[in-house]
C-alpha cells in the first residue's frame, strides 16, 4: 500500500476537544459534490465554522449507464479529497468523519475506489449505508423541530438517490428516526437517463409520476399521510433543489444561507417558485443567480422528486434546512466525545474509526 501523501493530524490530549481551534472536521463525498465542513463545539450548543470547501466533482457521471465510476470522475474526486487533506493540516484536529454515499453504494468498483481514497489522501473515508446518511440528516435537522412537532417529514435530494426518514419528535432538539427509505433517484440519475425531458410539462409528469409510485409504497407501510391529517406533522426539505426553491420563492439576488435555514415556506409560495424555474427555461436557469451553470440541469429532476412529496405528503407548509450530511457528522462526533471519560493519558478516539 502506497504511503499517503497526506495525514492530517489528530490531536493527541484528551482536553484537546475543549482547546481553543481544535476542531472537528466532516467529509462528504456525494454523487455530484465534494464538500468539507471543519466546527468546533459551541458553549451554547451546536458548532462554529472553521473552514469550509465544496467542488462539484460529478462522481456519479455516466454510473447508471455503466455501473462503475468512471476514471475520469474518480480522478476529479481524488484531486478534491486531496485538496480537503491538505486543507486539514493546518490546523489541530480532535477527530476526523470522511463518508462517501449513493455513488459509491452503487458502484461495482466503489469499495476499490475508497480504498484508493484512503491510501492515496490518508483520509478515513468509507462508504455509509441509506439508513446512516438519513440518520445523520436527521441529527442535523432535529433542532429546527418545534415544541408543538410529533412527527416530522424529513426528504434529502441528492445527486444520485433521495432518502426519506420519518421521524418521530423527542424533544429538546432530540429525534428518533421511525423508518426510512432510500430511492435511487437523484437529481444526477434523472438528469442523465431523462435529458431534457424536464423542460416539458408531458416529461416532467412522467418523472413525478414515477417517484410518487415510489413514495406511495412507504407511505402505505407507515400510514403518513393519516398522520398528516392528524396534524402535528412537519415537512422539511435539505439540499440543494429545496434551498433553491426558497432562495426563488424569497426573490434572493443571490442565495444566502442566513436567510434560507430554517426558514418556513408556505406551500403556495413553494408551488409557485418551482413553477417560476420551471417556465425560466434552460437558458434561464443557467443564468439565475440561486442556480448558476454548474446545477442548472439539475434543478428541474430535483423539482420533480420535490412535486411527487408534495403530491403524497400534502402539508400546509414545508421548513427548509441548509443543512444536512455534513452537519450531523460534525454534532455526532461533538456529542460522543463529550461523551467520552475524560481520564488523565487516555488518547481520543481515532481518526481512522469514526463514531457509528
Amino acid at each position: 500500500m502506497p504511503e499517503p501523501r497526506y495525514r492530517p493530524a489528530v490531536a493527541a490530549s484528551p482536553r484537546a476537544s475543549t482547546s481553543a481551534g481544535c476542531g472537528f472536521a466532516a467529509i462528504d463525498l456525494g454523487t455530484n459534490n465534494c464538500r468539507l465542513l471543519v466546527g468546533t463545539p459551541h458553549p451554547g450548543g451546536g458548532f462554529r465554522v472553521l473552514d469550509s470547501y465544496s467542488r462539484v466533482v460529478r462522481l456519479g457521471e455516466g454510473l447508471a449507464q455503466h455501473g462503475r465510476l468512471s476514471s475520469e470522475a474518480a480522478q476529479r474526486a481524488l484531486l478534491a479529497l486531496e485538496t480537503c487533506a491538505q486543507k486539514l493540516l493546518r490546523r489541530p484536529l480532535r477527530q476526523v468523519f470522511a463518508v462517501a454515499t449513493e455513488a459509491c453504494r452503487q458502484a461495482v468498483n466503489g469499495p476499490a475506489f475508497v480504498a484508493e481514497a484512503r491510501a492515496v489522501t490518508g483520509l478515513p473515508i468509507r462508504i455509509i449505508s441509506a439508513r446512516e446518511e438519513a440518520e445523520l440528516a436527521m441529527e442535523s435537522c432535529a433542532p429546527l423541530l418545534r415544541r408543538q412537532d410529533r412527527r416530522a417529514l424529513l426528504f434529502d435530494i441528492g445527486g444520485g438517490s433521495t432518502e426519506i426518514a420519518w421521524i418521530r419528535h423527542l424533544g429538546q432538539g432530540q429525534a428518533e428516526l421511525i423508518g426510512y427509505v432510500s430511492l435511487p433517484l437523484g437529481v444526477v440519475t434523472l438528469a442523465e437517463r431523462v435529458g431534457l425531458c424536464c423542460y416539458t410539462p408531458e416529461g416532467f409528469g412522467r418523472v413525478v409520476d414515477e417517484v410518487a409510485a415510489e413514495l406511495q409504497r412507504f407511505d402505505a407501510v407507515h400510514s403518513i399521510g393519516r398522520e398528516i391529517c392528524a396534524g402535528g406533522v412537519r415537512l422539511m426539505g435539505t439540499s440543494g433543489t429545496v434551498t433553491t426553491l426558497a432562495g426563488v420563492a424569497l426573490d434572493l439576488p443571490r442565495y444566502s444561507r442566513n436567510l434560507i435555514d430554517g426558514r418556513v415556506l408556505q406551500i403556495e409560495d413553494a408551488d409557485q417558485a418551482l413553477r417560476d424555474l420551471f417556465h425560466l427555461g434552460r437558458e434561464g436557469l443557467r443564468e439565475h443567480p440561486c442556480v448558476g451553470p454548474e446545477r442548472a440541469d439539475f434543478v428541474l429532476p430535483g423539482c420533480a422528486i420535490y412535486a411527487a412529496i408534495r403530491r403524497v405528503w400534502p402539508c400546509s407548509c414545508v421548513t427548509v434546512a441548509d443543512r444536512g450530511l455534513r452537519e450531523g457528522m460534525l454534532l455526532r462526533m461533538m456529542r460522543q466525545d463529550r461523551a467520552m471519560p475524560r481520564r488523565g493519558g487516555m488518547p481520543p478516539r481515532p481518526a481512522a474509526h469514526p463514531a457509528h
